[in-house]
């Protein structure tokens, strides 16, 4: 890079590190740390759950995937996603935010029980910290095909920059990382439509595009412009494409509810209309950035076809940078990445520290200390939290796409744990039901797991552990065992979340701090709320063109 380049960097990225570690001498109580006072807006919510959702291993890895497997993980970000936000702001977060709760995690031991709140803590702890690898090992692809860094040089910024994001972090807590993560937010979309525009007119555009791929098949005879078609596109099993958007769906579903990283930020709204209107905007800023990364890739198969599915997909995107990219715009790109990971670094790190301290450490471990001592354990949480993720590189480097090695981590735990959310939420089914179906579900996926990673299971039907009839699979048979349940102790007869069941028994820092929130507000407003202030008009708008863009526009 040019020394423009690597001044941009610098000052767009130091100025917001910087910014960080201004807005952290505002944090004093738990209630600051854990949830911004709830006193964050709408918009500023929005920009951050856009950033957070948007990691570096998304631009590196989304470009790779759709060169070898098309458009169809566009279904993450814009059908699943949608519908998970809406879900998730509409339904399932309003009862954790009208309940006190600090964490997602938390809810779960009034609804089912101390132990499904224990698990579900370390199971989001393991779920993104396995993120976290992603992220890092992108950073890494990025450095040394855009930077041409070696090794030691590449990990040593790294770990640099894993530690300027801890530091804020830890200091503010989550006003801190939402309001960098707004800033980040606006260079991370600077960045995205600059190399997109770049790509877009080395192509020669839409028209161009079409073109060359209708001219083209791939080694398997199979003709180009189907990677533009969600319902043409084969893979090499065959497989529907309605189970595939089904298998993403159900990704993107659980992401706003499993996913304490976002739960958290809604939590922190200043009121319910703030976290409904927050997540339909972060979700209208994904969606184009992410169709244009995804493109990207698809435009690669007749810019680069050399790039086949083992000889380094994940490389597509710095190739685009250094080939496309002139002195001060490869800057901003970078700076766009690096800023992409600074956002998903801090909010990782402060919702899985949150995680720890309330719903582990200070839950069974040290019960009966101050906020001093939690708010210091919380921010060396966030530390260690943080070097977590490098423990994941080994695994991830065994596959050839990074969104590979994600997807087949999901339906283990994850998607469980999303089925008792949702039902605990929508249905009256016991507290012991959580347990069962936890358990079945799990068990479910470890062997599916095992079957399709390590060793044939031949009394397993491939139907139930295939990668993407394991998502669905996973749904059912945790769903199943948890109406058995029912079944054998009986559906619950009252309301669950009354104020009174809310409340826990024992007064300590757990408790105190719950009742140290300020009010709950349904709107911002002194006045009713107008028509078209509404977020339920503005959610099914979305939500419509969600599914035409998947089932119109690139079916």
């Amino acid at each position: 890079m040019s020394w423009l380049d690597w001044v941009i960097v610098f000052v767009l990225n130091g100025s917001v590190i910087g910014f960080g570690f201004y807005l952290a001498r505002s944090t004093k109580s738990s209630s600051d740390w854990f949830l911004g006072g709830r006193s964050l807006p709408w918009w500023g919510l929005g920009l951050s759950i856009f950033a957070t959702s948007i990691d570096n291993a998304d631009a590196v890895s989304l470009t790779g995937y759709a060169y070898n497997h098309g458009m169809h993980i566009i279904t993450a970000f814009t059908l699943a996603s949608v519908c998970g936000a809406v879900l998730a702001s509409f339904l399932v977060v309003p009862v954790l935010y009208r309940g006190g709760f600090f964490t997602n995690a938390e809810y779960l031991e009034t609804r089912y029980g101390k132990s499904i709140r224990t698990i579900s803590a370390l199971i989001q702890i393991q779920y993104r910290t396995s993120m976290l690898g992603l992220m890092i090992w992108s950073i890494y692809l990025m450095l040394q095909g855009i930077l041409e860094f070696s090794p030691i040089q590449c990990w040593t910024l790294i770990v640099l920059l894993v530690i300027f994001t801890a530091a804020y972090t830890t200091w503010g807590g989550l006003t801190s990382v939402v309001w960098t993560d707004a800033l980040q937010s606006l260079i991370m979309m600077a960045g995205g439509i600059t190399i997109f525009c770049a790509v877009w007119m080395a192509s020669g555009g839409w028209s161009a595009t079409i073109e060359k791929l209708s001219q083209s098949t791939d080694a398997k005879g199979q003709p180009l412009i189907n990677w533009l078609h969600i319902g043409q596109f084969q893979d090499s099993q065959s497989t529907s494409p309605y189970l595939i958007v089904i298998g993403w769906t159900i990704v993107g579903l659980g992401y706003y509810t499993v996913n304490h990283t976002q739960t958290m930020r809604l939590m922190g709204a200043r009121s319910l209309w703030d976290m409904k209107i927050a997540t339909l905007f972060g979700c209208l800023l994904i969606m184009p950035i992410m169709i244009g990364t995804t493109l990207m890739g698809v435009m690669g198969r007749v810019l680069v076809p050399e790039f086949t599915e083992h000889s380094g997909a994940d490389q597509l995107f710095p190739y685009f940078a250094n080939q496309f990219l002139a002195p001060g715009f490869k800057g901003l790109v970078v700076a766009g990445i690096l800023s992409a990971a600074i956002s998903t670094f801090d909010s990782i790190g402060s919702a899985l520290s949150a995680l720890f301290t309330r719903d582990i450490y200070a839950r069974w471990i040290c019960k009966d200390q101050t906020e001093k001592h939690y708010l210091a354990v919380t921010r060396w949480a966030t530390i260690g939290i943080l070097l977590m993720g490098f423990l994941y590189i080994p695994f991830i480097v065994r596959y050839d796409n990074m969104i590979q090695a994600f997807r087949t981590l999901i339906p283990i735990f994850v998607t469980p744990l999303f089925t008792i959310y949702l039902l605990g939420v929508l249905t009256q089914v016991p507290r012991q039901s959580g347990l069962v179906g936890l358990i079945a579900g799990s068990v479910f996926g470890l062997f599916g797991f095992i079957d399709r990673e390590f060793v044939d299971l031949e009394w397993l039907s491939p139907l139930l552990t295939e990668k993407w009839y394991a998502f669905p699979c996973s749904m059912i048979v945790t769903t199943v065992a948890m109406f058995a349940a029912a079944l054998k102790w009986g559906w619950l007869k009252k309301e669950i979340l009354s104020e009174k069941d809310m409340k826990l028994s024992k007064h300590n820092w757990l408790s105190e701090s719950r009742e140290s929130l300020p009010r709950i507000k349904d709107t911002p407003f002194s006045k009713p709320l107008p028509q078209y202030l509404n977020p339920n008009w503005y959610a099914i708008l979305l939500v419509m063109l969600s599914f035409w863009i998947i089932f119109g526009l690139f079916w």
